[in-house]
């Protein structure tokens, strides 16, 4: 713990080398931001103590960003998107909206950053790694907790189950795929189907619905599993739960924006984001993710991958164009359209 300390307490002096060449020629960069954002802002004031160079930052979930990115293709506006479930960053990747970009830093990270790196053909990369799964308020389900995806179709949580819209969150969107891998297409509908009656809220954001548990406004939140241990960090009484059949899990990523204003600072950002002592910041924003980078200290308070019993989720296809779009399609005609 001393060490992991440490490393925290020394990032905001830390010296990246390649920066100082290129920031006489940018001083600004256009962050979109799909994190926390508290997380948003200890990367933007901190990129900006050690660069000179001033963020504008911006967040929204994933999902939305995805959508403002491609609504902006013709006159790019952002420069760097940071963050989020990698399904839209593979899909935005796709369709070309995203620069390749083959950073000094990817010896340094985890096998399953780099996978995503080469299956995007460099247009992404993965920044940090988390289970799917479930926080309950414990104050409100004392009884016969739940273990399973199967026991949130209990009746006692009618209207007591909060998850976001896949449309607009990446996470609830690793939702969707992941009951579509786990159960099979058809009996992953009919699931959320009389899922839904329980749902008292489909939220814009991912971490919405825990921190609704969390204040006791609904009983449980369908989230990351970090995002719930992020709550009983502060206190709120819920218990996370890592589903007993199995559960998806996302790569959050990050992304150079093709043909943004400021390109030299986009890469001077990625390869800043890449490295231990920044992705060691996640901790002073009460986010406990897995950091890609091998030397990064991961949290105590994080849930560990391979104590989670992880379907071998196919982030190839549920982040392509094609399926990703037939999918959200399917859930507003069948499941969005019953509320």
């Amino acid at each position: 713990m001393l060490k992991y300390l440490a490393i925290v307490g020394v990032s905001a002096t830390l010296s990246y080398l390649p920066v100082q060449e290129a920031q006489a020629q940018s001083r600004e960069l256009v962050l979109y931001c799909s994190v926390d954002e508290n997380w948003c802002r200890v990367m933007s004031e901190a990129f900006r103590r050690e660069t000179g160079v001033n963020v504008l930052m911006t967040r929204r979930s994933s999902g939305e960003t995805y959508a403002q990115i491609r609504a902006e293709s013709g006159q790019p506006r952002g420069d760097i998107w940071w963050g989020g479930t990698g399904d839209p960053h593979m899909q935005a990747a796709q369709e070309g909206l995203t620069a390749q970009y083959e950073s000094p830093k990817l010896a340094e990270l985890q096998d399953w950053a780099v996978r995503q790196a080469r299956a995007a053909d460099f247009r992404t990369v993965g920044i940090y790694a988390g289970g799917l799964g479930y926080g309950y308020n414990t104050n409100l389900v004392r009884n016969n907790p739940p273990k399973c995806w199967a026991d949130l179709l209990d009746s006692r949580l009618r209207d007591d189950v909060q998850v976001a819209n896949p449309n607009s969150s990446g996470t609830a969107y690793t939702m969707l795929a992941t009951f579509v891998q786990l159960f099979g297409e058809d009996e992953a509908f009919e699931f959320m189907r009389r899922l839904n009656t329980n749902i008292s809220q489909y939220t814009q954001s991912g971490s919405a619905p825990i921190r609704a548990a969390g204040t006791g406004e609904s009983a449980v939140g369908i989230v990351f599993m970090h995002d719930a241990v992020a709550q009983s960090v502060q206190g709120a009484p819920i218990a996370t739960v890592a589903p007993c059949e199995g559960t998806g899990y996302e790569i959050g990523s990050m992304s150079i924006i093709a043909g943004g204003p400021n390109p030299e600072a986009a890469r001077m950002w990625y390869d800043w984001a890449l490295t231990p002592e920044a992705q060691a910041l996640a901790v002073q924003a009460n986010s406990f993710q897995v950091p890609s980078n091998k030397n990064a200290p991961t949290p105590p308070q994080a849930p560990r991958l391979e104590d989670i019993k992880l379907i071998d989720y196919d982030f190839q296809l549920y982040g392509s164009s094609a399926e990703r779009t037939r999918l959200l399609q399917r859930w507003d005609a069948e499941i969005g359209s019953l509320r």
